[in-house]
């Protein structure tokens, strides 16, 4: 499996059957001219993770993809006139010769005052994991998992007791473009994972076999 990090939630996940875009959203870049797509999928419907603008243009350049969203994020671009397939927690997918198991369900708590909106992570190949923002922790192993780094509703003890309830072979650091250092964050990362996990930043934009 090969992965492209395009910065904050997006990542490129190539696994020999299937080229999946997950979370394009407006902190990230170089994604817009990712061709061949099996598929762009969508963990929520912030902007961070949902670019309206520049999605219609992907789409158009890879045709034949699939688009993949929660329900909220399905609803917002449907008065776009651009059309998704809505996926819940628990639905499984046949992407190109990969299996995607959409997980979770709900946005990681910001605020009380604020509402807890629809968030689907995707397992690829029982591999890799995209939470969204979100902790969810899978019912199984998996070697990969991004690991969010720094948001509003996250901390970093909460980060670090994440990356050790999931325990990966690798943990890669996404969800960053909002630390003004994060390096600090890596660094904690880095020291207080679990003995078994590799922690791994990916060198913005280039394909790193995982």
């Amino acid at each position: 499996m090969q992965i492209t990090h395009y910065g904050h939630a997006c990542l490129l996940v190539q696994t020999g059957s299937a080229r999946l875009l997950i979370d394009p959203g407006i902190f990230s870049s170089g994604f817009e001219s990712a061709r061949e797509l099996t598929a762009v999928l969508i963990t929520h419907q912030h902007a961070d993770h949902l670019d309206v603008e520049r999605l219609p243009a992907l789409l158009a350049a890879n045709p034949g993809v699939q688009l993949i969203t929660d329900t909220a994020s399905a609803e917002q671009l449907a008065e776009r006139d651009i059309e998704a397939r809505a996926v819940v927690a628990g639905e499984r997918l046949e992407l190109g010769g990969s299996v995607v198991d959409a997980v979770g369900g709900r946005h990681a708590m910001i605020h009380p005052d604020l509402p807890v909106i629809p968030n689907v992570g995707y397992l690829v190949d029982d591999t890799l994991l995209h939470p969204g923002d979100s902790f969810h922790v899978p019912d199984r192993p998996v070697a990969v998992l991004g690991v969010p780094t720094g948001a509003p509703w996250l901390k970093a003890a909460e980060a670090i007791d994440y990356l050790r309830a999931v325990s990966p072979r690798i943990a890669v650091p996404i969800h960053e473009a909002v630390l003004a250092r994060p390096q600090m964050m890596y660094g904690l990362l880095e020291n207080l994972k679990p003995d078994t996990t590799t922690f791994r930043v990916l060198p913005r934009g280039e394909a790193i076999e995982v």
